[in-house]
């Protein structure tokens, strides 16, 4: 469990902080003190829900300063009924003969589905044909399909407010409940449609299945898809920039306009945190100015999920008080000892009201930075 002793400095003491890249590589004391970010694996006998999200309270978090401490509380599992060799819903998919594990991941029917499954409009594909189901951030519910239907999949996606992605697979589950007197029921096949609000790749792919009694659970036939481009987010303009950060230097008059970062990690991922983190740190810097000079204001921000070693961190947003465009996207992760920390489903966002009135050394005019919008 991370530490929950950390406290943020205010963002308006910043000012006077070190300059060039190094501050905007990841905060790591940041990362220990936030609390430990949800990430779910679908259980054998969870029915088909939607998980619904305190976005409010997520938002009131992100724009508290400092970050608040509390630890996120995981769900009580309901206590089970004797349900031994009770009947199971029945799944839509074909059953391979012989009605075996090694049966159904040799399945061509399985493979030969997903590797010519089309990709839908407005997503991107991460992962084609593999026998796991992701582990990942914002689980957000599934749902089960009467066939291997990518487009199906991401409309019941795009009705999901926290959905961002989605993977559709073939899972071998048992007929019925397994128990002592029934260890290797008949198989059915679900074809299932899991619905995320984080990133969801091959490297996140990692539930292979489980055993239940004698019966062998397993997974085939597996794919993951993302929704393209940034979300609209009002007063800002987005850019999608992969899966590398910005690596801001100084500006031209030998300013740092990197100003801090926060994380939020009990919510799905949504820009909109990191958009209200900003605009709730000019309040505060308006109503709390530095003795001399003119308060920073966040008109730029990055944010993305930070990953360690293919686990989720949660949901980075760094501000700075001007734009930098997509040329300066070179952060696309660091080690610390050896872990290997990386970003995904990165995102810049410009402030529509912000101008660039830098006059740099040895000019007589206002410097105008290039736009990309």
């Amino acid at each position: 469990m991370k530490s929950r002793t950390l406290i943020l400095n205010s963002l308006v003491s910043l000012a006077g902080a070190s300059p060039l890249q190094p501050r905007q590589l990841l905060d790591f004391a940041l990362l220990d003190a936030a609390p430990e970010p949800s990430v779910h694996t679908i259980s054998i006998g969870e029915q088909p829900h939607t998980v619904q999200y305190d976005l409010p309270a997520a938002t009131q978090a992100a724009v508290a300063d400092p970050l608040p401490v509390e630890a996120v509380t995981k769900r009580d599992l309901a206590a089970r009924t004797d349900d031994s060799c009770t009947s199971l819903p029945a799944g839509a998919g074909p059953i391979p003969s012989p009605d075996t594990a090694d049966s159904f991941l040799a399945y061509s029917v399985f493979s030969n589905a997903a590797k010519n499954a089309p990709v839908p409009t407005g997503y991107f594909q991460t992962f084609e044909n593999l026998q796991a189901s992701n582990s990942a951030y914002g689980y957000s519910g599934y749902s089960t399909l009467e066939s291997y239907d990518t487009q199906e999949c991401a409309r019941r996606c795009n009705n999901v407010d926290s959905c961002l992605g989605f993977n559709i697979y073939f899972e071998r589950d048992p007929s019925i409940v397994p128990a002592a007197s029934c260890p290797d029921p008949l198989s059915t096949t679900e074809i299932k449609c899991v619905y995320w609000g984080g990133y969801i790749a091959a490297d996140n792919a990692n539930n292979y299945g489980q055993w239940r009694e004698q019966f062998h659970v397993v997974i085939a036939g597996s794919n993951g898809y993302m929704k393209n481009g940034p979300a609209t987010i009002p007063g800002f303009s987005g850019e999608a920039l992969g899966n590398a950060a910005i690596n801001a230097p100084l500006n031209c008059l030998g300013q740092d306009t990197y100003m801090g970062a926060k994380i939020f990690t009990t919510s799905f991922f949504d820009v909109g945190l990191c958009a209200a983190a900003c605009t709730s740190q000019n309040e505060y810097n308006l109503a709390h100015p530095p003795s001399t000079g003119s308060p920073k204001l966040c008109n730029f921000f990055v944010t993305y999920l930070s990953e360690v070693n293919g686990s989720p961190e949660g949901q980075y947003c760094s501000m700075y008080t001007q734009y930098w465009d997509s040329s300066y996207a070179t952060n696309d992760g660091q080690w610390r000892g050896t872990d290997h920390y990386t970003n995904n489903y990165v995102f810049s966002y410009k402030s529509t009201s912000f101008v660039d009135n830098t006059i740099c050394p040895g000019t007589n005019a206002t410097v105008t930075k290039r736009l990309l919008y």
